[in-house]
């Protein structure tokens, strides 16, 4: 097996345009999903400040 480290001094490669293309992509989609998932779902954080700054001080 060759060492995989020695390579880390070379200059970089050029990437496909092809796989480039798909690897925005899918980070794209990623990212879209992600967004959507904080859309529909509660701020855990925001809710328990407010229910904590609404409640009656004893």
């Amino acid at each position: 097996m060759e060492n995989p480290f020695k390579n880390i001094d070379q200059p970089l490669k050029s990437v496909p345009e092809e796989l480039k293309a798909k690897v925005m992509n899918d980070i794209a989609i990623a990212k879209l999903i992600m967004e959507l998932a904080e859309l529909f779902s509660y701020n855990l954080g925001d809710v328990i400040e407010t229910v904590m700054s609404k409640r009656e001080k004893k």
